[in-house]
């Protein structure tokens, strides 16, 4: 993986994936103390980052495997970027989510176009159900986050955000990042490493299921003692990806750990001062940037995500808008 990948990769995706904006409002800043920079990829395509990985990865594919057609598992997002590109390169697609997804996830990924065959996520093993229909039905493969591809085309939020932090006159500053595999904190991690090497990525994940950052601690992969439990559905993973550990380990800083309901804090907060809708996965990174301790003066935070179930939405804003 090196910024070569990243760069061919923001190439094929061109025309296809939005350029985020990074926002900013001076009443959350005298509010927290600190200035907040939110890197809205809730404003992608189909409501997150996850339309950049899924983009590089199926546009990589020579045609014959696109023909054949690819599967991806996820609880949504993934999911959704997966089906994005495929039906953009008419390409077949499968998706296995789990069953307990937010219904608004499995919805779109069907509107998308794609098949989507529902698991178990607490009793049946996703690994092995997908690499058995891959084998059966000829598709190839598109992991959510231990692929180079994937992780390249996470990179060039790291590519954007580099040019947006020095038009900002921002040359130092952690960039807080939803983590579950570690997709996307690797790639911008590694963008961050060549464009801008003053930010410095620290991946943020719910209580109860920060193996990546248990992971850093340790440098060895962490596994989570459950498969679910926490509203963050969007960055539950069991463990850190193959490929992406080594690469945090190496440039990211010590990982930030939020509960849940500093979660819908800072959604509450997106959307009263940015008016952005996150949702709690998708908040996970702008919690710790808002509640962590000992930060300096200046923080980042990817919003990720904006795929949420408008009950979870309101739940919310009523308890802290």
């Amino acid at each position: 993986m090196n910024i070569d990948m990243i760069e061919a990769a923001a190439r094929r995706m061109s025309g296809h994936v939005r350029r985020t904006p990074l926002l900013n409002a001076p009443l959350l800043d005298k509010a927290v103390g600190r200035r907040i920079l939110v890197k809205a990829e809730c404003l992608q395509v189909t409501g997150s980052f996850k339309a950049r990985g899924g983009w590089s990865a199926v546009s990589a594919l020579p045609p014959e495997a696109r023909a054949r057609g690819v599967i991806a598992y996820s609880s949504g997002n993934h999911a959704q970027g997966v089906a994005y590109a495929a039906a953009h390169h008419d390409a077949p697609c499968v998706i296995l989510m789990p069953a307990d997804a937010p219904q608004v996830k499995i919805a779109n990924t069907r509107a998308y176009g794609a098949e989507v065959v529902l698991y178990d996520r607490a009793s049946e093993d996703r690994d092995a159900i997908g690499a058995r229909l891959a084998a059966d039905r000829g598709l190839t493969l598109i992991k959510p986050y231990d692929d180079p591809q994937v992780i390249a085309g996470q990179g060039t939020v790291g590519l954007e955000l580099a040019e947006q932090a020095a038009e900002a006159g921002i040359a130092q500053a952690p960039v807080f990042v939803c983590c579950g595999g570690g997709g996307l904190s690797s790639g911008i991690a590694l963008a961050l490493q060549a464009r801008a090497p003053g930010l410095r990525v620290r991946t943020a994940e719910p209580q109860g299921f920060d193996d990546m950052t248990r992971s850093l601690a340790s440098g060895q992969r962490q596994r989570n003692a459950a498969p679910s439990g926490s509203i963050c559905d969007a960055i539950l993973t069991p463990t850190p990806g193959e490929l992406t550990l080594p690469i945090l380990s190496r440039l990211a800083g010590p990982g930030a750990v939020i509960t849940d309901d500093q979660a819908l804090q800072a959604m509450a907060l997106a959307f009263t001062h940015l008016r952005i809708v996150v949702e709690p996965g998708g908040a996970a990174a702008l919690a710790a940037a808002l509640f962590g301790k000992d930060l300096p003066d200046t923080v980042i935070a990817v919003a990720t995500g904006g795929n949420v179930d408008p009950a979870t939405f309101a739940t919310a804003l009523d308890r802290f808008a």
